[in-house]
């Protein structure tokens, strides 16, 4: 569903990826694991369409997007929810959700079901409609950028430090939500630093490096990786 073949990025003179490869193939659920500063927010800006590389091809479906602008990536159904939430702190909550809807050509009866699905999907979005998405705590703040990342129904959806500065309970919350998300036929590439979260949520795993991917393999044979267990399990 989505391929990089020796993907490169350079900003300001700096390399900051280095010739990545990979494959993620439809309904499948993966981790890409590395420290802060380690390339990843890069990697899915790239993907996204917002950063371009500077060598290297990406292909969508078969189809290649390195050259796309990023709303037209979007209406492909690859959709990217940032690190940091970016939301309209200034908007209410429904709202922003209905600018995740933006690209989409629907009738009403359509766009208002896909609202219900999100607001059964993350009840207290309900119950905060009408709030400003500013005054959200910090959990809550994420799941309005999960739901309204899920607002234009994407077939792909790139999660970009979901857990980051979260308590573990709400971490926990958001870790059975892109189960849920899986589950519901929507191929999901998680970006972490939360590695016992992102290990235990999909099937299979990328660690970055310095711009590189170092290690790659089943969850369960990266979580039980003596490398990455000291580098990003505490053990």
């Amino acid at each position: 569903m989505l391929k990089l073949n020796d993907v490169s990025v350079a900003l300001g003179g700096y390399r900051i990826l280095e010739k990545i490869s990979l494959e993620i193939k439809q309904g499948e659920c993966v981790a890409l694991l590395g420290n802060n500063g380690s390339g990843k927010s890069t990697l899915f800006r790239t993907v996204a369409g917002i950063t371009k590389p500077s060598g290297g091809t990406i292909e969508f479906k078969g189809e290649p997007i390195h050259r796309l602008p990023a709303d037209k990536i979007v209406c492909r159904g690859l959709v990217l929810c940032p690190e940091g939430r970016r939301l309209f702190p200034q908007l209410s909550v429904y709202k922003n959700l209905r600018l995740g809807a933006y690209v989409r050509k629907c009738s009403a009866a359509e766009l208002h079901k896909t609202l219900d699905q999100n607001y059964e999907l993350f009840p207290i979005l309900k119950e905060r409609k009408d709030q400003l998405a500013g005054t959200l705590s910090g959990g809550e703040q994420q799941m309005l950028a999960i739901a309204r990342s899920l607002m234009c129904e994407p077939s792909f959806l790139l999660m970009d430090e979901p857990s980051m500065g979260l308590a573990p309970k709400v971490v926990q919350k958001i870790a059975e939500t892109v189960k849920t998300i899986c589950e519901m036929g929507t191929t999901v590439f998680l970006s972490e630093q939360n590695a016992n979260m992102a290990l235990q949520v999909t099937n299979r795993g990328y660690v970055l490096e310095s711009g590189t991917i170092m290690l790659e393999g089943a969850s369960s044979d990266l979580a039980d990786n003596d490398l990455v267990r000291k580098a990003y399990l505490g053990a």
